[in-house]
């Protein structure tokens, strides 16, 4: 499979990312690169092995659930950068 100047200049386009007409060609050219290396990848053995997330088995530590009485207002809201009338105050962004 590979990439045409055509097909570059969509996926630039689907990306939202603005790439100069003179740049497409090295643009598919790199696009043919990693498409040959999941090719490449495609061809290793993996039966057998099992998917990790990682490569150290490792288990998360977990709190006991115990409840509380919560009123960690001041304290949560001491990090924020703007914080009115006990709350978080985050600029308009809807007109």
């Amino acid at each position: 499979m590979s990439i045409t100047q055509d097909e570059a200049r969509k996926v630039a386009h689907l990306a939202r990312i603005a790439v100069p007409e003179d740049q497409l060609a090295a643009l598919a050219s790199e696009l043919n690169g990693v498409l040959a290396f999941m090719d490449q990848l495609s061809e290793v053995d993996v039966e057998g092995v099992e998917p990790m997330t990682g490569v150290m088995p490792m288990r998360l530590k977990r709190r006991e659930d115990v409840v509380s009485d919560g009123d960690y207002q001041k304290k949560i809201l001491a990090n924020a950068p703007d914080a009115r009338e006990g709350f978080f105050a985050v600029p308009k962004v809807v007109e």
